[in-house]
């Protein structure tokens, strides 16, 4: 995995430099004090993963990583306890105290490949099913027991069969995840799976007794 590390203090930095060597699946490729050409970097290179500090006199790592419209996966590695619940609602994948060993460091890139390797093997092949982060947890949701999705406020509610799932994840990043031949949005705040539709028409699709809009801006989606 492709990398770069964010943090004011370079110190900080040669220790994530240090521990980056030690691991043979991460590649370090850039070290920035500087956050904003770190954003000018980002968008002229790929990269998988961000360690990321919190605590930086410009722009925190929180609002950093809240400016990225498609943001790598991030590990905080910060020196304070009170933005690990926010942390965590901005999908990171874990959150390092300062001073962090090497073992507890290799414990977050080993849990960042795992989820690298998941959306690798979702690429190559059709998947059927995905993981869901709800609360701490990742929940793994079949796909053929998805009937819709709808965007609610701060969240993406995935009606299955039998239950209804409550995630943080915006549907625009749920509608990367799905599968384009299975699942079509056909609203702003809906996404619908394509073999659970009953009936449609010009302005609306029924699943099961649900009545779903049809936003004007999907109008010449294919339903079929």
């Amino acid at each position: 995995m492709i990398a770069i590390a964010i943090d004011d203090e370079p110190i900080a930095l040669d220790i994530i430099k240090s521990h980056s060597s030690k691991v043979p699946f991460i590649t370090l490729q850039e070290t920035f004090t500087d956050a904003f050409a770190a954003i000018t970097y980002l968008q002229q290179h790929k990269i998988d993963l961000i360690f990321l500090d919190i605590k930086m006199p410009d722009i925190s790592g929180i609002d950093f990583l809240k400016s990225l419209s498609k943001p790598p996966m991030v590990v905080f590695t910060t020196a304070y306890t009170e933005h690990a619940v926010q942390s965590f609602e901005l999908d990171a994948v874990d959150y390092l105290l300062k001073p962090f060993s090497l073992s507890r460091f290799l414990k977050a890139c080993n849990k960042a490949h795992e989820l690298f390797n998941l959306r690798s093997e979702k690429q190559e092949t059709k998947a059927s099913h995905i993981f869901i982060k709800d609360g701490y947890e990742q929940v793994k949701v079949e796909l053929d027991e998805i009937l819709y999705i709808e965007a609610s406020g701060n969240y993406t509610q995935i009606q299955l069969k039998n239950k209804l799932l409550s995630s943080r994840i915006t549907i625009n990043d749920l509608a990367d995840l799905l599968p384009k031949t299975d699942f079509i949005r056909c609203h702003r705040a809906f996404i619908v799976a394509k073999n659970k539709i009953s009936r449609f028409d010009r302005s609306q699709i029924w699943i099961e007794e649900k009545v779903i809009p049809i936003g004007a801006t999907y109008s010449g989606i294919q339903l079929t």
